[in-house]
């Protein structure tokens, strides 16, 4: 009985350090032990006790002139590990530089993660104005192009689920009525392609395209990003080279049917 409640103990330990480390962002990059005592709904004891054996490894450190705490290099580690070691990055790095070249606008690779869409690998324009994304940025899936290309090529429960869950409106365009995303979607997948236009931020647009792996199934999404008064998503001659970057990318990871 007793080993029994050291091990749910430890598990339960090891659940909220790693829900201290996802709690860090890029807008609140350092926090305080009430903060996230608060937003976690742990104990301040709880907090402070994870936060210093985290600190002893060096995943978070401690800012002594505000007592805020901010991930440190050992994530950096981590991360360089992870991202050397995935596979679409490698497959996709060279296409995505020479898409980034044709259109002078930002490109992503992006994956599906519940009802986020997460960003996987970033390509910036040489604009001096560019679109605040970073790798690991997650949006909402149905206020974006990649969220919508991924979406229509999943299962109904998929979609279901995400609507059943409240299709929440971002901007005034963003798709919040069911039937509308379900006749969107369908579009999508006949199409080939997904744009969004203002849908999660103001004046801002994207158009992308589905990848394939080795067996046809869509697993990632490449997306061009960029400014509304830069950039039109529907523009035939973008959206050719989106949907011809996709597909290039697709034969690197082994699809030969796209």
């Amino acid at each position: 009985m007793g080993n029994e409640l050291n091990k749910n103990y430890l598990l339960s330990s090891v659940k909220n350090a790693l829900l201290i480390m996802r709690s860090f962002t890029i807008d609140e990059p350092e926090k305080k032990v009430t903060d996230l005592a608060l937003s976690l709904n742990l104990g301040k004891s709880t907090v402070s006790r994870l936060l210093s054996t985290l600190a002893s490894e060096g995943f978070v450190v401690k800012n002594p002139e505000t007592n805020k705490y901010r991930l440190g290099l050992s994530i950096l580690n981590l991360n360089t590990i992870v991202t050397s070691n995935i596979e679409i990055n490698r497959d996709s790095e060279p296409i995505l530089r020479e898409l980034v070249n044709e259109v002078k606008e930002t490109a992503h690779i992006a994956v599906l993660e519940g009802t986020d869409v997460v960003y996987l690998y970033k390509v910036d324009c040489k604009h001096p104005v560019q679109i605040l994304t970073h790798i690991g940025k997650r949006n909402p899936v149905h206020a974006t192009s990649s969220g919508k290309v991924l979406l229509a090529h999943r299962a109904e429960d998929v979609i279901h689920n995400l609507i059943d869950n409240g299709l929440y409106g971002y901007q005034n365009n963003t798709i919040t009525n069911p039937e509308q995303l379900r006749d969107c979607l369908n579009l999508v997948k006949k199409q080939g392609f997904a744009t969004s236009s203002e849908e999660l931020l103001d004046g801002v647009v994207s158009v992308a395209a589905p990848i394939r792996d080795y067996t046809g199934k869509v697993v990632y999404s490449v997306s061009v990003t960029g400014p509304q008064h830069r950039m039109n998503p529907q523009n035939p001659a973008l959206v050719n080279k989106v949907i011809k970057a996709a597909k290039d990318i697709s034969e690197n990871l082994g699809c030969w049917r796209y």
